[in-house]
């Protein structure tokens, strides 16, 4: 796996560079320390995922994030964050990030990428928690008015757990052919681009 890591602590940044390139499974193509040179480091070396800081002096990485994916919108930014970002945290949810790391979990950086390389989203136990308080709270949502079945809210709620299609259709007793139709359907019904917007869109519009 190719990557490019952008954080404005230099130190971080080759701290990092160490301990993903010793797993054997990552490379790191280049390191940056700004949101310009997230954009511009990310159109050279087009990395399978660029993992950013959010705070930066000048351009913060959403800004950056929300650059590189009106560009790119296949482009896999995963955020290192810390509890002080929760309003950059909600930004990034709704741009379509696929995850969010705490910077100080240094042991749980790799399998974050990995798990991003599969198609997952990556958020955090203790981010998932915060995230109803985070969010605005609405109305009871109406599934019927948007035309969604109990399976597809049910498959809606396991994805905003951070299942897998695999482990979803473990759980529901489908194969995994039938858990992606479900998803691809429910992101048709709900005019959503992925499953972390998906996600997003459960914690904002479903979940009280």
């Amino acid at each position: 796996m190719n990557i490019v890591v952008v954080d404005d602590d230099k130190l971080v940044a080759i701290s990092l560079k160490t301990i993903l390139e010793s797993t054997g499974r990552i490379n790191v193509l280049a390191m940056g320390s700004s949101g310009s040179e997230a954009i511009s480091l990310y159109d050279i070396h087009r990395p399978d995922v660029i993992l950013m800081d959010i705070r930066m002096e000048g351009m913060n990485g959403i800004e950056a994030g929300e650059k590189i994916l009106s560009a790119d919108k296949n482009a896999r930014i995963l955020y290192l964050t810390t509890f002080s970002d929760d309003e950059y945290i909600v930004k990034a949810l709704n741009m379509g990030a696929k995850g969010y790391i705490l910077k100080q979990d240094f042991e749980g950086i790799a399998p974050a990428l990995e798990a991003v390389m599969r198609g997952q989203s990556v958020f955090g136990d203790q981010i998932i928690d915060r995230l109803p308080e985070l969010m605005k709270q609405k109305d009871e949502f109406d599934f019927a008015a948007h035309g969604i079945s109990e399976k597809e809210r049910e498959i809606m709620t396991l994805v905003a757990e951070g299942l897998s299609n695999k482990e979803i259709a473990g759980k529901l007793y489908l194969s995994e052919g039938t858990v992606r139709n479900y998803i691809s359907t429910l992101l048709d019904k709900l005019e959503l681009r992925d499953r972390t917007q998906l996600a997003v869109y459960y914690y904002t519009e479903v979940r009280k």
